[in-house]
């Protein structure tokens, strides 16, 4: 293979193909991202630039081409700085052993040493004779296997299923190479049963057409194309519209070098079993896709996809396939029946035989916690009767109509059936995990307890908050908003996360076991969406809120460090209004005055914080006298007392303020009240606007005024001042906490 090298300003293209038994579905995925990835760290290691590269993959072989290699790298120059010339010998020689050089080989350069070696650029084809075996080598499938005689060495190569062919092509030369017995070759497979024999490729710009020829589309991403046509159009066909599924898509591309959907018909009898067992038994079984009726309802009808062109159109395939549906189905429906027979609150006994966590006790230790939780959230009106919950109405009502909250709440008797019907729901909405069904389809957890729950004759609200109390599962998933639904799902993530943590089974890092960052971002959203009004957790496990909420917030556009500064207060727990305080601040500080109050803020702070004052701790000390505006609950007296405190301040002054000053002190005199009567009616918005104010006397304060003045009293008497701005912005959120 070595020779004379051609010049390094031509380019190639380079063709890889590995072929196996097959590979699941499963895997194609990371395998094609693994070939490029391990591929180009062998071709960056020897210096080969690399363009454009792209990866296929069938269920009986990867394949690749890289686009655009130089036929050779370039030579390269290699200096290494040495000792000095007048360094001990012992210096010297170590540096010669290292580069294994001798000293007249040296080059003094202004009384130093350095080691010059010329490489000579090699042969791309040479650097991909090695790159290929090193690459196959170090594949990491998650699982392999070793076969024939070879195996018995632990040495020997281990891939996804035994390699039986390696096509190598650079240019239009092969690239020889040897891995495993396996010899690099111009040769490959078509279909397994429409090939006609082997296939001689010519070089990557006729891989694909001849392969296409031989009945196999190497693109998986075509073959996805097509299934995901063929199979609306087959279900359209017949009147029908497919249930998309992209994961099938992606899955029948992975079995499929021919893909051709057909569609085929179930007994209409097995329509008395839940859609949901039907399409996962299709689905999970038999890879195929379900179709609904022009009602929306799902059809007897299901689409498989072949791996080839049947002679008779895929009559035989279709009818083969029905009856191995039917089999399943069949199944699925003794499931059902049997499961019906014992009434959930039988089956909910079965849960003291299952372990939740050996520190949690067993499920159905969980259960009765989860009961308990779930009434009392009904009871002390966290969960309304209503679908709209107090909290929300609250923002539409305010003060003027109090007896209409008094409403929504609902009265004694309404909150009595709500909560014996979330306690009723949380005792059953585990039950469904001992059932056949759930067995045979874990998935299916909840929508089966749904299901039964409605077959023997309980309440909707029950059974509709046992189908969907794990929700939401995901970022996508819809959030519950029924009281009883409401209550179970709140009740059941509000006690895992209690749970785990006071075991200190807590996430760390990326492993998360018990899925409790899900469960924590589960609440944020029921709560949210729901306008709910409670502490939702103290010490560590409202660190923990706090990290997932900034993770959700960010994904909406909202600031980290806003979510820090409301959370820095110590006392917000009420998500609803943490997520009201952060939205206004983040309204506040994209403006002009909020920019310039949050510098004006920092520039206080850190005087104070370089001075070590404590602020209104200093004042009580100097004047005796609590703080009144931290004891006012009534918003109306906060004017009046803003009036005694500017007063007592005023008399408390041993010198005459500067304007500045005076101006800043008349500011936060009318600002401090107006603000924390906002706060107190939780309208942070208005809350800023008071803070805003601030803005231009507070600028004018350190343009003109002194703050360490010689005078010790002056001194304390602005540094209390500056205390008070900050105090003043403090009941909105930590400013420290802000960036920029």
């Amino acid at each position: 293979m070595a020779g004379e090298i051609p010049g390094v300003d031509a380019v190639t293209d380079f063709l890889l193909e590995l072929r196996c038994e097959e590979i699941p579905a499963r895997m194609q995925a990371g395998a094609r991202a693994d070939l490029e990835k391990l591929f180009r760290k062998e071709m960056d290691a020897a210096g080969v630039s690399l363009g454009d590269v792209t990866v296929w993959s069938t269920p009986r072989r990867l394949a690749m081409i890289a686009r655009d290699l130089p036929d050779a790298t370039e030579a390269v120059r290699e200096e290494t700085r040495g000792p000095r010339t007048s360094a001990p010998d012992q210096a010297l020689e170590g540096f010669l052993r290292k580069t294994g050089l001798t000293k007249d080989q040296l080059e003094d350069r202004d009384g130093v040493f350095y080691a010059v070696v010329e490489k000579q650029g090699r042969a791309t084809r040479d650097v991909l004779a090695e790159a290929i075996p090193a690459t196959i080598r170090a594949f990491p499938w998650p699982k392999s296997m070793r076969w024939g005689a070879a195996s018995l060495s632990t040495e020997s190569l281990r891939w996804v299923r035994p390699l039986s062919g390696i096509v190598a092509i650079f240019g239009e030369a092969l690239v020889e190479c040897e891995v495993g017995g396996v010899a690099s070759g111009f040769m490959t497979l078509g279909h397994r049963f429409h090939g006609a024999g082997p296939i001689t490729i010519g070089g990557a710009y006729d891989y694909q057409e001849k392969l296409r020829a031989c009945h196999v589309i190497v693109d998986h991403a075509e073959r996805q194309d097509l299934i995901r046509s063929g199979a609306a159009k087959a279900a359209a066909d017949a009147g029908l519209s497919l249930v998309e599924d992209e994961g099938l898509v992606i899955e029948n591309a992975g079995l499929t070098e021919w893909p051709v959907p057909l569609l085929g018909r179930f007994d209409e009898a097995f329509l008395d079993v839940p859609p949901e067992v039907i399409q996962l038994t299709a689905r999970t079984n038999q890879k195929y896709f379900v179709a609904n009726d022009g009602a929306g309802k799902l059809a007897n009808a299901f689409v498989c996809t072949a791996n080839i062109d049947a002679e008779d159109g895929g009559t035989a395939i279709v009818d083969g396939n029905r009856k191995v549906l039917a089999a399943r189905l069949s199944d699925a429906r003794f499931f059902w029946e049997q499961d019906r027979k014992t009434p959930l609150a039988e089956h909910a006994k079965k849960l003291e035989r299952i372990t939740f966590h050996e520190k949690l006790g067993t499920v159905a230790d969980k259960v009765e916690r989860v009961a308990k939780l779930a009434r009392w959230l009904v009871e002390e009106g966290i969960v309304s009767p209503y679908t709209v919950t107090p909290a929300k109405a609250g923002a539409q009502i305010g003060a003027a109509d109090a007896g209409l909250d008094s409403r929504l709440r609902g009265n004694d008797e309404e909150v009595a059936a709500l909560a014996d019907q979330a306690e009723q729901a949380a005792r059953l909405a585990k039950a469904d995990l001992v059932t056949e069904m759930v067995g045979e389809f874990p998935e299916l957890q909840g929508f089966m307890g749904g299901y039964y729950a409605r077959a023997e004759g309980l309440p909707d609200a029950v059974a509709d908050a046992i189908r969907d109390h794990y929700k939401p599962v995901g970022q996508g998933d819809d959030v519950p908003t029924a009281p009883v639904t409401v209550a179970v799902s709140l009740a059941d993530k509000l006690d895992t996360l209690r749970g785990f943590f006071e075991i200190d089974e807590k996430p760390t890092g990326s492993k998360d076991p018990f899925a409790l960052r899900r469960a924590a971002l589960g609440i944020i959203r029921i709560v949210q969406e729901n306008g709910l009004r409670f502490p939702i957790a103290q010490g560590e496990l409202l660190d923990f809120f706090a990290d997932r909420l900034k993770v959700q917030q960010r994904e909406a556009g909202v600031r980290h460090d806003l979510i820090d500064a409301v959370f820095a207060l110590g006392f917000e727990d009420d998500l609803v209004r943490l997520l009201a305080r952060v939205k206004a601040l983040q309204a506040f500080v994209a403006t002009e005055d909020g920019a310039n109050l949050l510098a004006g803020y920092k520039r206080a702070a850190n005087i104070l914080k370089k001075e070590d004052w404590r602020g209104h701790e200093g004042e009580i000390a100097r004047t005796g006298e609590e703080d009144p505006l931290a004891l006012v609950d009534d918003p109306d007296l906060a004017p009046v007392i803003a009036a005694k405190m500017a007063q007592r301040r005023e008399n408390a002054l041993s010198y005459t303020p500067e304007p500045a000053e005076k101006a800043l002190i008349e500011a936060l005199d009318a600002a401090e009240p107006t603000a924390s009567a906002a706060v107190e009616a939780e309208d942070f918005g208005a809350a800023m606007s008071a803070l805003a104010s601030l803005r231009a006397p507070i600028d004018a304060f350190f343009d003109s005024v002194t703050v360490n003045d010689p005078d010790a009293g002056k001194r304390a008497a602005r540094l209390d001042l500056l205390a008070r701005l900050r105090d003043a912005v403090h009941r909105v959120a930590d400013f420290s906490r802000i960036e920029g």
